[in-house]
């Protein structure tokens, strides 16, 4: 942990008051019968709760697969106490979690994950996709668009290892998604552009690149100059880097909140020497992302269930 604090004071040559710093952690939902966590999750939880205390961080973002391994029934279901209130307990965790929905969320009812917002002072999850904004300390700021990848492109078969999205239920409802994202991205005009969703665009594990979203998302990121995409789905850590329509987007995958796979089926399915990490070491318990941002850079790190830095990396404005 006072690798984070060295990291923020020293090399930064900043204090940590003048940046902004937040989690990011996907599929980390436990597990459908008692006692409704994993030895990672709870690993995990007790690592970010420690960096977000040391580190100051100011909120989680949470990349669905919230609740394995059929959502939740309703908004009285158990498992919000179980599988989120019980294991994110501490006292420095209970800062803002900003929730989209995972494929597993979508098997139950998502809706009702939605409606939790009013059940909990921490949990914000207003509708299923959303846009939220926060301010750099001596910058402009970060815009992170909340993204519903199951709306957009369709669920997966429960039953089919790798199964990719079969397209959206409703046509209408993922058009007008579409069509919101684009308004969102265009009217942008932060220092740093984040999307976030479940669904990969560029992933080598067992999911690999989403194709709906390389389809029609990665355009889109590339038009808009966006910064990074995050997401989860496949368990383990990922950063993937590809430079395409004269402007480069940085691909996190933290999908180890939960659940560890180590898994590069698909490493020949994204663009040659674009992966830059990649780890799934189930003895290391787990992992998730830690992001500061100044007005100068955004640094992402990933770190295992210990509170070890597994790996850095930074970008830059899009103004620079």
């Amino acid at each position: 942990m006072i690798r984070f604090m060295f990291m923020c004071i020293f090399l930064r040559e900043v204090s940590c008051m003048d940046s902004l710093r937040f989690l990011a952690v996907g599929d980390w939902g436990g597990i459908p019968f008692w006692p409704y966590d994993t030895p990672i999750e709870t690993k995990v939880a007790k690592q970010m709760a420690k960096v977000s205390e040391m580190y100051q961080s100011s909120f989680n973002l949470a990349l669905g697969d919230n609740f394995y391994s059929n959502g939740v029934t309703d908004v009285d279901d158990k498992r919000f106490k179980e599988t989120f209130e019980d294991v994110y307990h501490y006292d420095s965790l209970m800062n803002p979690w900003y929730i989209v929905a995972g494929n597993h969320d979508h098997y139950g009812n998502a809706s009702a994950q939605i409606a939790y917002t009013k059940r909990s002072e921490r949990w914000n999850f207003p509708d299923y996709y959303y846009s939220l904004n926060f301010k750099i300390p001596g910058g402009d700021g970060v815009d992170i668009i909340m993204i519903d990848t199951v709306l957009l492109c369709g669920n997966t078969d429960h039953d089919i290892v790798g199964d990719q999205p079969h397209g959206p239920e409703n046509v209408k409802v993922a058009e007008d998604h579409w069509a919101w994202l684009d308004t969102q991205l265009k009217s942008s005009k932060a220092e740093y552009l984040l999307v976030a969703g479940h669904f990969p665009v560029y992933s080598i594990a067992e999911h690999g690149p989403t194709k709906c979203l390389t389809n029609r998302l990665k355009p889109m990121l590339n038009k808009y100059n966006v910064t990074a995409y995050f997401c989860g789905h496949d368990h383990n850590l990922q950063h993937i880097s590809s430079s395409e329509s004269g402007w480069t987007v940085d691909y996190f995958v933290s999908g180890a909140g939960n659940i560890v796979e180590d898994n590069k089926s698909h490493e020949r399915d994204i663009p040659a020497g674009s992966l830059k990490f990649f780890w799934a070491k189930l003895i290391d318990l787990g992992g998730f992302a830690v992001v500061e941002a100044t007005s100068k850079n955004m640094t992402m790190s990933f770190v295992d269930g210990f509170g070890s830095t597994l790996y850095s990396y930074t970008m830059y404005s899009r103004k620079s």
